[in-house]
């Protein structure tokens, strides 16, 4: 089971925020965002949302310095009030001790243990053929506690199944120790108990350790769940952001995804829920309506 991230790790990197200004991002001619700006905040997590296409993981990407800005820049902020630094002017090591990506898509090394993994995320910090030091040691530990893999950290990563992989990959973000942290689908091919663990650890980075969060969600329920802000994102361009109740409206979702749904407040967690009504679903009161709430439970 996943546990927050001890206060006794070492303290995550200065960096304060992380922003996107004006950005313009394309894929050979192509452009597939179109003047964008965001910014994460620490203390706070901010997910971005929208159909495939709509550019929200090459936006992250572009955060994570792995997609060729065209035009606009990224620049990270400092505690305090401290000077702002265009990303593209640090070094890749300067970088990646304030920013770590955690992104879905990669392989399981082979001949290398869990705990051998989770230990790429100490690369910034290590000296050439030095072995690791206490404070390697103490924040590899931290982050296979708090991501439930502390039992498997002698496992060969080869044979693990694609969610225990995912779990050790973000064990290993977490071990990077930023003061940033970016996630694509951090919840794909996860089983709902580490959904929702997932999510839960997202929130203590947020709320325990004030650290900028930016992620990448398909599901708009986890969106709601874990997001303090949302950004709607339709054919490059951010179509709605703010608050999860401003912007994951029926309306909103209507127009970006094309279906009609039931969007409204759980009366019991506060949070927007949203329920998709597909052809089989029971006729809406009127066809043109896009802008129905939840009905209390009555159990």
């Amino acid at each position: 089971m996943f546990t927050s991230p001890s206060r006794a790790a070492a303290e995550p990197a200065d960096a304060a925020s992380l922003s996107g200004r004006r950005l313009v991002l394309r894929y050979g001619k192509t452009t597939v965002v179109h003047g964008v700006s965001l910014s994460l905040e620490p203390g706070r997590a901010t997910a971005l949302v929208g159909p495939n296409g709509s550019g929200k993981s090459t936006l992250l990407r572009s955060l994570a310095r792995l997609h060729e800005v065209d035009d606009g820049e990224v620049v990270l902020g400092g505690r305090d009030g401290g000077p702002e630094r265009v990303a593209s002017l640090l070094s890749g090591r300067e970088f990646a001790r304030e920013v770590t990506l955690f992104s879905q898509s990669r392989a399981a090394p082979q001949g290398l243990t869990v705990a051998e993994v989770v230990a790429f995320g100490r690369h910034p910090y290590r000296r050439r053929f030095a072995g690791l030091s206490a404070d390697d040691r103490a924040a590899i530990a931290h982050a296979m506690d708090a991501t439930g893999v502390r039992e498997m950290a002698e496992r060969p990563a080869g044979e693990l199944s694609g969610g225990e992989m995912q779990r050790v990959w973000l064990a290993a973000c977490l071990a990077q120790n930023t003061g940033v942290v970016l996630l694509d689908e951090p919840t794909n091919h996860l089983d709902l108990r580490y959904q929702i663990e997932t999510l839960d650890l997202i929130r203590d980075l947020v709320e325990d350790h004030g650290i900028a969060v930016g992620v990448v969600l398909h599901d708009l329920d986890h969106a709601a769940r874990v997001a303090d802000t949302v950004v709607l994102m339709r054919a490059g361009r951010v179509h709605a952001a703010g608050p999860p109740a401003d912007v994951l409206t029926a309306r909103h979702i209507h127009e970006v995804y094309d279906i009609r749904v039931e969007a409204g407040l759980d009366p019991r967690t506060g949070r927007v829920r949203i329920d998709p009504l597909g052809r089989r679903s029971a006729p809406a009161a009127s066809s043109t309506d896009t802008t129905s709430t939840l009905r209390e439970d009555p159990s």
